[in-house]
């Protein structure tokens, strides 16, 4: 982790630590805002924060292209991240919402100065790294693949997250004293603030837009272990050992979770909880599963069809690469010239395995 963004991963760290400061005060301390505990949405937030701005910091360090602006941008949205999840843990200090407080008092200026000032960095940081990405490959084509859907599905789970404050209208709540506070906005669709999930809360009475929110957010993280489970298998099963095929099959789980997705949103959106599908919600998650399924199998059974064209490949592959190294080497004997290295033809797998590790 030496090579890793520094901010990144020290805003990760700390995040990490006020998740497990926060699972000791939902313990110690019996406030509870909303029907949870005061302290049980800022270990959410560390913790989601903490994985993300962790996979943020190793991904910067794989950029080959606008790694000074890459490095910027990480810093901002680590200052970012800081400011906002501080903000929760402020407000849940004081026992009282964070989010669509609309109070006059000290401390609901506060938090609502802060996310003013920090929710839009956020998304347009990872908006912008986003780019950077799709401008390059920081792995083999699997890798790519994974970090390019995944980000795109963080942009999107970001956006979704901004739609919460158009959720509802105005209402009256009680903090952990039993004092009113006055909400303008909400995330539920249907229910306000509907609830009824353990862990998560999220509602079962009504939609609720966290639930798409948090599905995008760590797509990234999904899609990078689909990529990392096909670099270990590519030692074992040799139809793996191509980088397309791996490719095409991480292709084939972002399209899954991206439909994935989008009917969660959709549905959210009806006012339906994400527990209690009706008939439309449920056919269309049949569709996409069929479709999904239907995608690798062909994939796979391509494969299986025309073993020879997969294999001349490779050979194309490694011929390519060794007139590569016959080249470099004859570079390398002329004066002022520093020998070159390039990968061995056998090189894919232990590359897939490597980038996929992180």
């Amino acid at each position: 982790m030496r090579g890793w963004h520094r901010p990144l991963t020290a805003n990760a760290a700390a995040m990490f630590a006020l998740a497990l400061a926060s699972a000791v005060g939902v313990f110690a301390d019996d406030r509870l805002l909303l029907g949870e505990s005061v302290w049980l949405k800022p270990l959410k937030f560390g913790f989601a924060m903490g994985v993300y701005g962790l996979t943020l910091a190793w991904l910067l360090s794989r950029l080959r292209k606008g790694r000074r602006l890459g490095w910027w941008l990480g810093t901002v949205f680590a200052v970012a991240g800081l400011l906002d999840v501080g903000a929760v843990v402020y407000a849940a200090a004081h026992g009282t919402v964070s989010h669509f407080n609309a109070n006059p008092d000290p401390v609901a200026r506060t938090v609502r100065t802060v996310f003013n000032i920090g929710v839009l960095p956020l998304l347009l940081t990872t908006l912008v790294i986003a780019v950077l990405v799709l401008i390059q490959r920081t792995g083999d084509r699997a890798l790519t693949v994974a970090l390019r859907a995944g980000l795109g599905l963080a942009v999107a789970g970001m956006v979704v997250a901004v739609w919460l404050s158009n959720g509802a209208g105005p209402r009256t709540v009680a903090d952990a004293g039993g004092h009113p506070v006055s909400m303008t906005g909400g995330h539920g669709i249907g229910d306000p603030d509907g609830n009824g999930m353990a862990l998560t809360h999220w509602s079962t009475t009504g939609g609720d837009l966290r639930v798409p929110h948090f599905v995008g957010l760590h797509g990234i993280q999904v899609l990078l272990l689909v990529a990392a489970v096909l670099g270990l298998l590519a030692a074992r099963r040799g139809r793996l050992r191509d980088e397309r095929v791996r490719a095409r099959l991480t292709g084939v789980a972002a399209f899954g979770y991206t439909g994935v997705f989008a009917l969660l949103t959709w549905q959210a959106a009806r006012g339906q909880s994400v527990i209690h599908p009706d008939r439309p919600t449920a056919l269309a998650f049949a569709v996409l599963a069929v479709t999904t399924m239907t995608a690798a199998v062909l994939v796979v059974v391509t494969l299986r069809v025309a073993p020879a064209a997969w294999s001349q490949a490779g050979t194309t592959t490694a011929s390519r690469s060794s007139r590569r190294t016959s080249t470099s080497c004859d570079c390398s004997s002329r004066p002022g010239r520093s020998p070159t290295r390039t990968a061995s033809p056998d090189s894919s797998a232990f590359t897939a395995g490597s980038h996929s590790g992180g």
